[in-house]
């Protein structure tokens, strides 16, 4: 059967393929805005004046950027959004919202007589944080199924956060390089060093910790029938982000070390509280997922034998070893992209079963289904695990 299938086809049928519409646009339009960043990103570290301080403020914001992109990359690997919303998601916080926020401030020095202080424990709050949010409220009315629940809101909120605080990040290093910062300290490499200790090394999860508030509240409203509701919830996250980011901002400039400090511990026990909801709400994203496939093994669309290989990271994993090392490195691609379909499939095959409301649910469920049973023939997984019975 495998010498006359041959080869499975370079590119394999994708859901969004059938039903997806406005990609073109979307990654056009990223695409410009990226540009744009690089640019703006570029201008920001030559106002240090001169090579050393921009390379270094360009150094220093990309050094936490592994991490923080680690971080929810993992959180998201059972139900990954698309990368290019993801990309969307950094550009737009690293461009569109820094020059929302930055023309609102610009505005409010014009109609208001603001001191440094003033401007960071209230502005800065009230014109960065919309601006972050915008993202996720208009995700979710242009593309509903990308934000479903609250570990996508933290997803693509934090993300959103990454994108500010590193374009955020080069404006602050190539000032205190220059020394320009707000407070009194080392200036020149030095200066750049100790504001990046501040911001990259004690904080770097303050902005993804921000806009977090907002995420999980959007992530708790795409649940509710009522209106009401669902503008309380967003509403209710935008205002903790605000005050989350006006206290963070408030102590930081108040010259007082042990505000500091009690701010800094009650970020960090929120960011501990944020982080338990996260895990908690993946491990119940592994838990619907073997449930999902199990049922759709039990009315016919899969074999019940495959369930573990569509399920569990290490049972995924072992079945693309085997696939390599048995048949071949196309064979292997062929089982990761039947998984990825079966992973996208059963979580909507449960939201249409608990009538949660997604956009041509059903249509979509099938053109998925329809993207496996293509995949299928070239697909070869390991002998059947024995499932535990509470599974089963």
């Amino acid at each position: 059967m495998t010498a006359t299938l041959g080869a499975p086809p370079r590119r394999l049928p994708r859901e969004a393929d059938v039903v997806q519409r406005g990609r073109t646009t979307l990654v056009v339009l990223v695409a410009i805005a990226g540009v744009v960043g690089i640019a703006g990103g570029i201008f920001f570290a030559t106002t240090a004046g001169d090579v050393e301080g921009a390379g270094l403020a360009l150094l220093y914001a990309l050094i936490p950027l592994p991490l923080l992109w680690w971080t929810f990359w993992w959180l998201d690997r059972y139900e990954p959004e698309p990368p290019r919303y993801k990309l969307a998601a950094f550009v737009w916080g690293g461009v569109v919202a820094v020059v929302i926020a930055l023309g609102l401030q610009i505005l409010a020095e014009l109609w208001f007589d603001l001191t440094l202080e003033q401007m960071a424990t209230y502005l800065a709050p009230v014109t960065e944080e919309p601006a972050k949010a915008l993202f996720l409220l208009l995700t979710v009315l242009r593309w509903r199924r990308i934000i479903d629940g609250v570990l996508d809101g933290i997803v693509v909120a934090g993300i959103v956060g990454i994108g500010f605080a590193f374009m955020e990040n080069i404006g602050y290093y190539a000032v205190s390089y220059l020394g320009e910062a707000d407070a009194i300290g080392p200036t020149g490499a030095s200066g750049a060093a100790a504001t990046f200790f501040v911001r990259g090394v004690v904080s770097p999860f303050a902005h993804p910790l921000f806009t977090a508030s907002v995420g999980i509240g959007l992530g708790l409203a795409v649940g509710r029938r009522s209106t009401v509701a669902k503008v309380a919830l967003v509403a209710g996250g935008l205002a903790v982000a605000m005050l989350l980011h006006g206290l963070w901002n408030g102590s930081a400039s108040s010259g007082r070390p042990e505000l500091f400090v009690l701010t800094y511990l009650l970020l960090g026990a929120v960011l501990l509280g944020y982080g338990v909801l996260a895990v908690v709400a993946r491990f119940r994203q592994v838990r619907t997922l073997e449930r999902s496939l199990h049922y759709v093994a039990l009315r016919g669309w899969i074999h019940p034998d495959e369930v573990p290989y569509l399920s569990r990271f290490s049972y995924r994993k072992a079945a693309r070893t085997y696939a390599a090392a048995h048949y071949g490195p196309d064979t292997a691609r062929a089982v990761r992209r039947y998984q990825e379909l079966a992973t996208e499939m059963a979580f909507l095959h449960d939201a249409v079963m608990t009538g949660r409301r997604k956009p041509h649910g059903v249509e979509r469920t099938f053109a998925l289904l329809d993207a496996m049973h293509a995949v299928r023939p070239w697909v070869r997984l390991p002998p059947p695990l024995r499932v535990p019975r509470h599974l089963s």
